[in-house]
This record gives C-alpha cells, sequence and structure tokens, in this order.
C-alpha cells in the first residue's frame, strides 16, 4: 500500500504553508509563529514518514501467525508431522498460500513436498472446486497420511494427484507453462534444481512460493555461512535479481519467497 502524503512523492518536505491554499486556517496558523507552527505539525505528525519510537515485531510476527487460526484437521496434521518428523508450512505461510491459490484462480497447482497434507490442504481451500494438486514427495508414507487429512476435512479424492519420487526426478517430466502454481518445500538443499524447474512449469502470470526462504532467521545473518543457509540465501538473490520474474519476501512462517513470471 502507498502512502499518498506529498512527503512520500516529492522528495525534501516543503513548508506546510506551500503546500495548502492561500488564507486557510492551517497556512494563517503556521504563519502566526513558531509556538503555533510547533503545534500544527504536532497534529499531522501521524501523517509523516517517520521512525516508530519502539517496535516489537516478535510479536506482530506471533499475532499475524495466529491471524487465521488452523481448524481441528489442520492441528492433527501438523501433530502427526512432528511425529514422524517431516517439516508442514506454518500456518501464516499456509494463510498467504491459500490466498494466492484464490487470487490465482489456480486450477494446476505443484507442491514439492507432501509432508502429511498440512499445505495440501491450505492450497485445496483456495483452489477452485475443479482444481488439481500435484504434490511429489519421496516418502510414501507421507503421501498415505495426506489423503487420510484430505479426507477428513471433506475433500475429494480426484483432487490430489500424489506422485512417489524426488521433485529433481519427477518435476522434468511434467508440462512446461502448464500450471499456475508451483510451491517448493521440502529439502532447502535441493531448491536451486527445484526452483528453475518450478519456473518453468509455470504460465505466463503463474507464481513460484518457495518456503523456509528465512530458514530459521539463519539467511538474515550475514554472519551465518553454512551450507545449507548459504544455498537458501543465494536462491534468494537469484530470484530477486531474475528478470523473467516480479518478486517479494514475506516474513510469514519460517520465510515465504514469492515470485510471480512475467
Amino acid at each position: 500500500m502507498s502512502n499518498t502524503h506529498p512527503a512520500y512523492r516529492r522528495g525534501p518536505l516543503r513548508p506546510v504553508a506551500d503546500r495548502l491554499p492561500p488564507g486557510t486556517i492551517a497556512a494563517r496558523h503556521q504563519r502566526g509563529g513558531a509556538a503555533r507552527q510547533a503545534a500544527w505539525e504536532a497534529t499531522i505528525a501521524y501523517d509523516l514518514p517517520q521512525k516508530p519510537a519502539h517496535t516489537d515485531k516478535a510479536s506482530s510476527w506471533a499475532y499475524a501467525e495466529e491471524f487465521v487460526a488452523e481448524d481441528d484437521v489442520l492441528l492433527t496434521a501438523r501433530e502427526v508431522g512432528v511425529e514422524i518428523g517431516c517439516r508442514a508450512v506454518q500456518p501464516g505461510a499456509g494463510a498467504v498460500l491459500r490466498v494466492a491459490a484464490a487470487a490465482l484462480q489456480a486450477r494446476a497447482v505443484v507442491e514439492i513436498g507432501t509432508g502429511t497434507g498440512v499445505g495440501a490442504l491450505w492450497l485445496l481451500r483456495g483452489m477452485p472446486e475443479d482444481g488439481v494438486l500435484t504434490t511429489i514427495d519421496p516418502e510414501v508414507g507421507h503421501q498415505r497420511a495426506a489423503r487420510q487429512v484430505l479426507a477428513a476435512a471433506g475433500i475429494a479424492p480426484t483432487r490430489l494427484r500424489a506422485i512417489a519420487g524426488r521433485a529433481t526426478e519427477v518435476l522434468p517430466r511434467l508440462a512446461d507453462g502448464g500450471y499456475d502454481l508451483v510451491v517448493v518445500g521440502g529439502d532447502p538443499a535441493h531448491y536451486p534444481e527445484v526452483v528453475e524447474e518450478g519456473l518453468r512449469l509455470l504460465r505466463r502470470g503463474g507464481m513460484l512460493a518457495v518456503d523456509a526462504a528465512l530458514l530459521h532467521d539463519q539467511v538474515a545473518n550475514p554472519a551465518r555461512r553454512d551450507e545449507l543457509t548459504t544455498v537458501v540465501r543465494e536462491v534468494g538473490r537469484r530470484l530477486r535479481d531474475d528478470d523473467r520474474v516480479l518478486p517479494a519476501l514475506l516474513p510469514s512462517g519460517d520465510g515465504l519467497l514469492l515470485a510471480v513470471v512475467r
């Protein structure tokens, strides 16, 4: 959202009187002396760009994560994922993915990393009723659990196309430009290859979404130079500088990197 105040559009802030019609109360007030000018500027301070005195980003993040509550089915799927040791998209990122699927009217979606169906359920709840989700995971047991979760949520089994295998081996078999949304999850070590394949799969105007793009807050820390953090950081940089897409990095969940194909 852009702020319409002239200070955001015109560079240096002009004197208040210069920005108001001659003869207005505000202009006369401003010309009345330093004390009245200070009082006037205090009244418009809310409309000028300034740094807040204090912010609690941790509280804001937690509030945003809980803003759209997960129902019992999602919570159960998340618990099962913890039990079997597979990562799931966090609630804030899941809510963003649902909105993205709805905004795109995404009827053909690819998800890398099925897990226990947390991400799949968020996506399918945003997709049109005739939309089909192709989800890829090397673990057949994960996909079996995901099917049970979707069935409990009342999702028709025909809406899920589960493919067991490694994403680097499955994605090359999918059609160029045939998908509206590609969600990259699973093992971050494979993000470079998977992201490139994902871009190939997308139609013009389609969206790539990379989960765990901040990797437990390690990506933003320049002191973290371990291999996995470096891989994820570099994926973000490449998408940021890629003329084929329009990117944005959101702090939702563990970081959600979005890129729309031009």
